[in-house]
């Protein structure tokens, strides 16, 4: 590779982008780079004699941009060489591989380039990429899971052996580039070219480091790709094995990792066999065969280093059989194998459907029953336990009403939350069919099930769980990868039935009406869940604070960020040590994690002064006992906000976050406190007094004015009466803004400095 030219500055990745035959999709992979938030780059795009017009589209970007280099090949070479000739002009400090029908995600480059500084410039990051099919649909790799970022910020691939399991390509890896020079990897001619590139390359590293994010869009054609045409060029795989053994018996040191390596070639070889699209007839046989001669020549007599499988029964007698060249009695197997998983399916499927044929039948014959007018049915968050708007309107229903019987969808293990007068529900029991069937009021804050059928008199009230500042309903047709589902009709069918949906305040409704039309009725009177933070004493935020742990005369915060689109695992946007530390031994961290996490969380090293509340069931309390919030863009702000308490706003990744789920505003430019880009800033704004500040009133003073109008304690009442009793005026009245007093703080705020002027807009 060159040396850079002495006076340039060296740019800090080059991106290489071979073409083959992609003119339809160049520009867009092209475009995708170029535009990138993190400028810093040199695009490499190498024109691999393409029959069609990628050497002049990749012509008239290098005159356009003089980041791009062109290049061009006077012969087709194929993927591996063509890498190789852009790898020749790289100068970069790491290096990023893009096949030419593939983009980058929105604001990849720029989150690549903070994991390796986090990270300490490892040799190789990881980063995770999603399946982008013809038809508009984005699905993320399955195994996104081991790209976890909690634990050690580096690592050697022994500390992490699972990362050898995942897919074995170039492309969802960034590498420095004096590694790749110091360890002389090249890309090999032929097919399956990644194979002896990204062996070395992990097993070598010394250090390696992983990003859970998606920064890679891999396109899957309609019409396939060249490893799923039929051709004789699959055999390639072997002569690419070989060069895998044969580098790992010239390092010793690597000789442990060979029984690991040696499992994913079974592995692969079984996979490629088992594929009807790869391999001509004429060339199976020749295939079982040379595979087992590799599986044979290759084969580790210990069980040095950690299998990054876990491989079952069957795959191992797969494995063997292979090797050992029983084609005859592998393709037996196979067979019986398919028989017995489709017999399997057959008697599970015929047991579900015998189940849920009952049910259906029970639940018809339970609609053909007069609606019970004093029985209501509640849920809230997919059968959780008792919370939220939900709650607070069947509070406030049995002291209306105490006439009325209440029941609550949930899980088993949400029951305790319920109190004793409402009865608890099992989702998909008999008992759970007979009162959708039979109530004539329903109540939710997401959605009941697909199979609900709405009957002529019941009423349904969606209260929503929260006032969106991210994009929502119809407004993500445009961002797939940001939604559960990408079914938007099935969402509308949805709020067809609803004959009420609740509304926070008037941006929520103009929101809510345009991402999901129907002819439903706004009511525009506040979230109940916020009117707790009226009745609410100062003796009842001392007794939370108690039973929360929190040392009196501390100044409690709740950090509550909520979760990203763009990645799966629990993103760590705080150091809580270095946090504590520096804030001082007043201050108190109340960490809650979003609910999307609560699977996979784990709770935060113990210290003193951090306290984990994430499974705490009532956020409102939370924000009762704490005296101040810091998110990030969580919708729990809106509510905070009526609690007419400080919060700081922690955004470190807007762009991001607004590139990958679109937001309503720009919450930077009318933010509810101070804002902080970075942690020092945050610190800087706690140990300044700022949080509480004269300026920092007044952003929250106009905050609470656009989106807190109706949040006066009596929101609750105000729904009771008029979904439930049928009063059609909104009964109380809402109490001025001016004339509210919601629960104080229990600990005293020390005294604001004056207002520094970076942390505000």
């Amino acid at each position: 590779m060159p040396a850079p030219t002495p006076g340039c500055a060296v740019p800090r990745f080059s991106v290489i982008v071979p073409a083959y035959k992609v003119q339809a999709y160049l520009q867009e992979s092209l475009d995708s780079v170029l535009t990138q938030s993190y400028p810093d780059l040199e695009l490499i795009a190498v024109d691999d004699a393409s029959p069609d017009a990628c050497g002049s589209i990749i012509d008239e970007y290098a005159a356009r941009d003089p980041r791009v280099t062109a290049v061009r090949l006077a012969h087709n070479v194929g993927l591996g060489p063509a890498r190789n000739a852009g790898l020749a002009r790289a100068t970069g400090d790491y290096l990023v591989f893009l096949d030419g029908d593939d983009t980058l995600a929105p604001g990849a480059l720029q989150a690549i380039t903070d994991r390796l500084k986090a990270t300490g410039s490892p040799d190789v990051l990881v980063y995770d990429y999603a399946r982008t099919f013809w038809t508009g649909e984005l699905v993320r790799n399955r195994l996104s899971h081991r790209l976890s970022e909690e634990g050690p910020a580096s690592f050697r691939l022994a500390d992490r052996p699972a990362l050898l399991g995942m897919l074995m390509v170039v492309w969802n890896k960034t590498y420095r580039r004096e590694y790749v020079e110091r360890e002389g990897l090249r890309f090999p001619p032929g097919l399956y070219e990644d194979t002896p590139w990204t062996y070395p390359a992990l097993l070598a590293a010394e250090s390696v480091a992983v990003l859970d994010r998606v920064c890679v869009h891999y396109r899957q054609r309609r019409t396939g790709s060249i490893l799923t045409t039929t051709s004789r060029r699959h055999l390639d795989i072997f002569d690419q094995y070989d060069r895998v053994f044969g580098y790992l018996a010239g390092r010793p040191e690597l000789e442990r990792w060979r029984p690991a390596v040696h499992r994913r070639m079974a592995e692969h070889f079984c996979a490629l066999y088992a594929d009807p699209r790869r391999l001509p007839r004429a060339v199976r046989a020749e295939f079982f065969k040379r595979a087992s001669v590799l599986l044979r020549r290759y084969r580790a007599t210990g069980r040095a280093g950690a299998p990054p499988l876990s491989l079952s029964r069957t795959d191992r007698l797969r494995h063997a059989l292979m090797r050992l060249g029983t084609r005859r009695t592998y393709r037996l197997l196979s067979l019986v194998r398919a028989a017995a998983l489709a017999t399997g399916r057959a008697a599970a499927t015929l047991g579900r459907g015998l189940r849920e044929t009952a049910l259906r039948l029970h639940y018809r014959a339970q609609r053909l029953l007069p609606l019970r007018p004093e029985l209501a049915v509640f849920s809230a968050y997919w059968h959780g336990g008792y919370a939220c708007n939900p709650a607070a309107i069947e509070a406030k229903l049995r002291e209306l009403a105490p006439g009325m019987r209440t029941a609550w969808i949930c899980d088993a293990e949400h029951e305790a939350t319920l109190p004793r007068e409402t009865v608890a529900l099992r989702p998909g029991s008999a008992a759970y069919w007979t009162a959708l069937a039979r109530a004539t009021y329903l109540t939710t804050n997401v959605n009941f099930e697909r199979a609900l059928v709405k009957r002529p008199g019941q009423i349904l009230l969606q209260t929503q769980h929260g006032t969106p500042l991210k994009r929502v309903g119809l407004d993500l047709q445009d961002r797939p990868a940001a939604t559960p589902t990408t079914d938007f009709a099935g969402l509308l069918r949805g709020a067809d039935q609803w004959d009420y949906l609740l509304s926070a305040n008037r941006h929520s409704t103009l929101v809510w009406e345009k991402a999901v039309p129907s002819s439903y009725t706004t009511l525009e009177y506040g979230y109940p869940r916020n009117d707790a933070f009226h009745r609410a004493t100062r003796s009842d935020v001392l007794e939370l604070r108690e039973r929360l742990g929190i040392p009196a005369d501390s100044t409690a915060i709740l950090y509550a960020p909520t979760h990203r689109d763009y990645r799966r695992s629990r993103p760590d946007h705080l150091d809580f040590e270095r946090v504590l530390r520096d804030l001082g031994p007043r201050f108190v961290l109340l960490t809650r994690t979003h609910l999307t996490y609560a699977d996979s969380h784990a709770a935060p090293d113990p210290q003193p002064r951090l306290i984990d509340v994430s499974s705490y069931p009532s956020v409102e309390e939370l924000c009762l006992a704490s005296d101040a919030l810091i998110t990030d863009y969580s919708s729990l702000m809106f509510d905070y906000a009526s609690l007419d308490r400080p919060i700081v706003i922690h955004a470190d990744d807007w762009e991001a976050y607004e590139a990958a789920r679109g937001t309503y505003f720009d919450l930077r430019a009318c933010p509810p406190g101070a804002i902080a880009r970075t942690q020092d800033e945050l610190v800087d704004i706690f140990t300044t007094g700022h949080w509480q500040g004269s300026r920092s009133a007044q952003l929250r003073a106009a905050f609470r004015a656009r989106f807190c109008s109706y949040d006066d304690g009596h929101a609750a009442e105000r729904v009771v009466r008029r979904v439930f009793l049928g009063q059609p005026n909104p009964v109380p009245a809402v109490t001025p803004l001016e004339d509210r007093h919601p629960c104080p703080p229990a600990a005293a705020a020390p005294t604001p400095s004056p207002a520094l002027a970076h942390v505000w807009p």
